[in-house]
């Protein structure tokens, strides 16, 4: 007779084993290849699946929230560093520690599957290595706890480089910035005004077992109480509802753009603001929405597609847009210009480690391009909204001061609200604890010069 139990363990181990072995193929692409985490998890997905997505990807993404640390006690753990070749053993070795200090699966659970990764990967020889360290781990987590402890990379999960920005950015605030950049990022949604209203949806949530409040300042957000997955809220493939952070939903606001005025989303991918604007003017505006990349501007294009919105979805390059739009120019220009994601670093924890020191001025050259190619388009009397997902002055109001001193026919005007940090330029989000990530926002008028 053949044990049941028995029979469904090894096939529950079997399952844990390719899980373990998909996330540290994730967390080797990101670590060691300077690949995003949003495509590496794409492709492990669309190559050899896990057999437990969602596994694959919390184990992924809280590796990477914690790897300092993890690095750290792996160090100490282990007695000759690993060769170069098994990069990818030691990211298993990453990712069964992690399981050990913050997820609720039983040690011996966490352990054997991870250990049963280690033929998945090509290594069967290196089991018995992972399972001494591992196991040697839970021996002695205290005292490994407390050795790491005194890092500073490893105390606060952030690369020391990136912690001394903050430090001299927000010299009173960087600890809880650090802090809240490494919790789980809330849920917030937009409701869709231009098929239900916002307690109509709440009352579907509601119906729904799916409890949210209303966000302050937002008359069509509410954030969740719980995260849930895309497909468990109502309505969501019939577009009553999209996922969007509180911070990003009031650019939309903040540009102003009305019913039947041209405007332009510079830098569109992958359409959050874009829908958004859209749906405050109640579909009924002459919206252009470029990117660089065409490939990321499919969301773009499934995104407004499921919520029913219509815009001129446009390849090109906001740093040298076509000379033909200055003969009919825009009222509005949105320009969320890229940057170095700072602010919104517990949505994508894989930003602290492929982020460079010399990224930044990289960065500020391509949005000082930016804001001096797309202001000819804009009409006079016309306004841009400068915008970043980013914490750095340099970035932001530093942007926008030489900006203003390069510009005589550019004023800025003052964002009226309470919300954020008033500015010498613009007003700046901190990233909060179950409310929004870091965003920074400049209003911009072309007058008459």
């Amino acid at each position: 007779m053949v044990d049941l139990k028995e029979g469904t363990a090894k096939q529950v181990s079997t399952v844990g084993a390719h899980s373990r072995a998909a996330a540290a193929r994730v967390v080797h692409r990101v670590r060691d290849r300077g690949q995003s985490l949003t495509r590496a998890l794409q492709e492990q997905h669309g190559g050899e699946t896990s057999r437990d997505p969602a596994l694959t990807q919390e184990m992924s993404y809280g590796t990477l929230r914690l790897l300092p640390r993890l690095e750290a006690i792996a160090a100490l753990l282990l007695k000759h560093p690993l060769k170069k070749a098994d990069r990818d053993l030691e990211c298993l070795i990453l990712v069964g520690l992690y399981q050990l200090e913050a997820m609720a699966t039983p040690p011996h659970a966490a352990v054997s599957a991870t250990v049963g990764a280690v033929r998945l990967l090509g290594k069967p020889g290196k089991a018995g290595l992972v399972n001494a360290l591992l196991r040697r781990f839970l021996r002695e987590q205290d005292r490994l706890r407390q050795a790491v402890s005194q890092q500073t990379e490893a105390r606060w999960l952030f690369p020391k480089w990136l912690i001394e920005h903050l430090q001299r950015n927000w010299p009173q605030d960087w600890e809880s910035i650090l802090t809240v950049s490494n919790e789980r990022p809330p849920m917030a949604l937009r409701v869709n005004g231009t098929r239900i209203d916002r307690s109509s949806y709440a009352a579907r949530l509601a119906q729904a077992g799916i409890t949210a409040r209303p966000i302050r300042d937002l008359e069509t957000g509410l954030m969740l109480d719980t995260p849930r997955p895309a497909r468990e809220l109502p309505g969501f493939e019939e577009g009553l509802v999209a996922i969007q952070d509180s911070g990003a939903q009031l650019a939309a606001n903040l540009l102003d753009a009305e019913t039947d005025q041209r405007a332009l989303d510079a830098c569109a991918a992958p359409g959050g603001k874009t829908a958004a604007i859209l749906e405050r003017a109640h579909n009924r505006l002459d919206l252009v929405a470029i990117d660089k990349d065409d490939t990321r501007l499919e969301s773009v294009r499934a995104l407004l597609t499921r919520l029913g919105l219509d815009a001129h979805i446009i390849q090109d390059d906001a740093t040298s847009p076509r000379e033909a739009w200055r003969d009919t120019p825009f009222d509005r220009i949105l320009l969320d210009a890229p940057c170095s994601a700072t602010g919104v670093i517990r949505r994508h924890p894989d930003i602290k480690w492929l982020r460079r020191p010399d990224d930044i001025a990289a960065l500020c050259a391509t949005q000082r391009q930016m804001l001096d190619a797309l202001w000819p388009l804009l009409a006079t009397g016309g306004r841009l909204l400068y915008a970043t997902c980013s914490l750095l002055a340099e970035e932001n109001q530093e942007q926008i001061a030489d900006f203003l001193a390069r510009r005589e026919d550019a004023r800025e005007l003052t964002l009226r609200t309470d919300w954020g940090r008033s500015l010498t330029h613009g007003r700046q989000l901190l990233p909060t604890s179950g409310g929004h990530d870091g965003f920074y926002y400049a209003l911009l008028e072309k007058r008459t010069p």
